[in-house]
C-alpha cells in the first residue's frame, strides 16, 4: 500500500459506501450509537478527497469502552488503542477492506459538533468547498510523503473555515441534522 497522500476527484459512490457500512455499524451497535454520521471530505458532494470514508459514531460516554469497542472489533474493525487524541476512540477498516476511519466521540462534545458543522457548512457553501479542495490538492503535492506535515499545513484553513461555519451557524440557526445511519 502506498504511503503517498492522494487527493482524488469526488466519487459519487462514496455516499453508497457509507450507507452500506453505516447500516452494518447500526446493526452491530444498536442503541449504543446515538448517531452514526458520514463526515470528512467524502461526505461533501463534489469535494475532492483522500479516498477514505470517515465515520463518526456518537456515544453517551467514552468509558467504559466495552459497549462500543466489542461490537466494532466483532465486525472486524481494528481498534487503535494508542490513538493520541483522547477526545475520541479510533478504529480502522479490517485488513483487505476499503479504507475507512471510525471516530467514536462523546455525543454533544465539541469535537463531535465540530465535525458535523464543518461538513454541513462545506455542503452549503460550494465556493468555500472548492477553495478547500484547491488547498488540499496543493498541499498533497507539496507534502506527498509526509502525512503529519500535510495535516499540520491544513490546520490554518480548517480554523478559517470553522470561523466561517460558526458565523453561518449563527445566521442560520444550524443544528445537527438527523443521524445518517
Amino acid at each position: 500500500m502506498s504511503t503517498e497522500i492522494e487527493i482524488v476527484g469526488y466519487d459519487p459512490a462514496w455516499p453508497a459506501r457509507f450507507a452500506e457500512f453505516g447500516a452494518v455499524l447500526r446493526r452491530a451497535l444498536g442503541d449504543v450509537a446515538l448517531r452514526i454520521d458520514h463526515i470528512g471530505s467524502t461526505s461533501v458532494p463534489g469535494l475532492a478527497a483522500k479516498p477514505v470514508i470517515d465515520v463518526q459514531v456518537s456515544v453517551a460516554r467514552l468509558e467504559p469502552q466495552d459497549p462500543f469497542r466489542d461490537p466494532l472489533v466483532g465486525i472486524g474493525l481494528v481498534h487503535h488503542a494508542n490513538n493520541p487524541d483522547r477526545t475520541k476512540r479510533y478504529f480502522r477498516e479490517a485488513p483487505g477492506r476499503p479504507r475507512t476511519h471510525i471516530h467514536v466521540r462523546r455525543a454533544g462534545s465539541f469535537p463531535e459538533q465540530f465535525a458535523l458543522l464543518f461538513r454541513d457548512f462545506l455542503r452549503a457553501d460550494q465556493e468555500v468547498a472548492d477553495g478547500y479542495a484547491q488547498v488540499k490538492r496543493a498541499l498533497a503535492v507539496q507534502y506527498r510523503h509526509d502525512r503529519e506535515a500535510y495535516t499540520d499545513a491544513k490546520s490554518p484553513i480548517f480554523w478559517e473555515i470553522i470561523q466561517q461555519a460558526d458565523d453561518w451557524a449563527r445566521r442560520t440557526g444550524w443544528e445537527p441534522p438527523a443521524s445518517d445511519a
